[in-house]
């Protein structure tokens, strides 16, 4: 398979490279008979993030979207199949259930060993090995590189989390992923405005990606933003766009982005 049928990738030109690693909704002709019928709805996509980022690109930031859905495979877990949150309920690099528990394969359906081997190298090995290089290609031209990873959820999910979710999560695995500098300007922004309820290092503290690429020693600073959907959609219709809820949260995102490309690990602008 060519590469450039796993994801698009743009390049950019300056310090910022934007993932988004849930958009994607296809699945492979040859798999849709494993999955229930409830499942090829791909009802747990990060809906639209394409989208409503598509503007970084004329910012000059990088964006690599996939085209998969992470039913087939989970760009943002790591390819050991580690749980994400240890102690709550996870969804696997190859996931089994919805966010609601149910499963996603019909019965004898769910992948064994060999085929999840066989969709990392196929699917999720290109996906990383593009972001990884682009990282790099940015790093060398900056002296410093931004990774935001951007995700979508649904406000309430009992089986994967307790109450209500906060409109925006940026997760930075507690300070690790990102100079504090820029943990603590990102905080600003979101500190800065009412609209939209916000928790830093909460609930979601970044995923595989934010964990893996965040080496702030090594110039790369990594941060992820768990956007509920109701910021951007009608919750019981995420999958259609709507124009009036995308305009609410535009200005605070094109805030954050512009925050993230303007800001230098030496203070400097």
């Amino acid at each position: 398979m060519n590469p450039t049928d796993v994801f698009t990738l743009h390049r950019g030109r300056r310090p910022l490279v934007v993932s988004v690693p849930h958009v994607g909704t296809a699945i492979p002709a040859d798999q849709r008979h494993r999955y229930t019928e409830r499942a090829l709805t791909v009802e747990d996509t990060d809906w639209h993030l394409d989208r409503l980022y598509d503007f970084v690109r004329d910012l000059g930031a990088s964006l690599i979207v996939p085209r998969h859905s992470r039913y087939l495979i989970d760009l943002n877990r790591p390819p050991e199949n580690v749980p994400m949150y240890p102690g709550v309920n996870n969804t696997e690099l190859c996931p089994t259930r919805h966010f609601t528990g149910e499963a996603i394969y019909r019965d004898g359906g769910a992948p064994d060993e060999a085929e999840i081997a066989r969709r990392v190298e196929r699917y999720w090995r290109p996906y990383h090995d593009a972001l990884r290089d682009e990282l790099e290609r940015v790093r060398s031209a900056h002296g410093h590189v931004v990774l935001f990873d951007g995700h979508s959820i649904k406000s309430e999910l009992p089986w994967l989390f307790e109450g209500h979710l906060p409109a925006l999560n940026l997760g930075t695995a507690a300070g690790a992923s990102c100079d504090a500098s820029l943990r603590d300007a990102l905080a600003a922004v979101l500190a800065g405005q009412h609209r939209f309820s916000h928790v830093v290092d909460g609930r979601f503290k970044g995923g595989h990606i934010t964990r893996f690429y965040g080496r702030p020693e090594l110039g790369v600073h990594a941060v992820q933003l768990e956007m509920c959907w109701r910021c951007y959609v009608d919750e019981d219709k995420p999958e259609q766009w709507d124009q009036s809820r995308a305009d609410g949260v535009m200005p605070l995102l094109d805030q954050l982005v512009r925050t993230m490309i303007d800001w230098r690990p030496d203070g400097r602008r």
